[in-house]
């Protein structure tokens, strides 16, 4: 029941952050953001503790640069003069979450080559996409190539061993994928999109605040 209970406590201090964001009372949103992240990344511990497996320490570490990269990506408001440095931080602090998301993946993956290869496309599919439609400083190219690259292999991989393997943990673990991925979409295009929407900064918190919920759950049902 204490999962449950962590993810509930944390959808509503993230629904708080969203409310305090939008008032662009940056610092207390700074805040509500880590411990929003905090409750996950408890669930992810606890679930790993549950476990007891290399999976569960790879997705419990990933996790936790989960909140690092969300407390980064909001302190780029606290402090604009080093906004960028600090929003590519926090890129770089998903990465390697994701890289550690895709590591516990892949010794289970049963087709990894196909889905390796169908993730590739759709990202590279994507960024010309992207890089076609918006203004995308260099330095945000370099990182966006990088790190969409790896959200959607990670989740393509996902997909797989859900399909090839639809256990509990593996489509739990699945879906909370997807919904990672399709929030990171919405925040790229309302990021470097021609007008920034308050509903799709919406929309893009609350799916990644389901993945990221979604995924340290998952770690219960293995």
């Amino acid at each position: 029941m204490i999962k449950y209970l962590l993810i509930i406590a944390g959808a509503l201090l993230q629904l708080c952050f969203i409310i305090t964001e939008h008032r662009e009372d940056y610092v207390k949103a700074v805040i509500l953001k880590g411990l929003a992240s905090l409750m996950f990344v408890i669930t992810g511990f606890l679930g790993y503790r549950n476990s007891g497996s290399g999976f569960g320490r790879l997705i419990f570490i990933g996790l936790a640069l989960g909140m690092l990269g969300d407390i980064l990506l909001n302190l780029r408001f606290v402090f604009p003069e080093n906004g960028q440095k600090i929003f590519l931080l926090g890129i770089v602090a998903f990465l390697a979450g994701h890289i550690l998301y895709l590591a516990a993946l892949i010794p289970q993956a049963q087709h990894l080559s196909i889905c390796l290869i169908i993730g590739a496309l759709i990202a590279a599919a994507l960024l010309i996409y992207i890089f076609k439609t918006m203004e995308v400083k260099l330095a945000f190219k370099i990182f966006g190539v990088v790190y969409l690259g790896a959200v959607i292999i990670m989740t393509a991989v996902a997909i797989g061993n859900a399909i090839a393997l639809p256990s509990k943990n593996n489509v739990m673990y699945a879906i909370g994928a997807i919904a990672f991925a399709l929030s990171d979409i919405v925040l790229i295009f309302n990021t470097f999109g021609s007008s920034t929407r308050f509903s799709l900064r919406v929309t893009n918190l609350s799916l990644y605040y389901l993945g990221q919920a979604l995924i340290a759950l998952s770690l219960f049902f293995i």
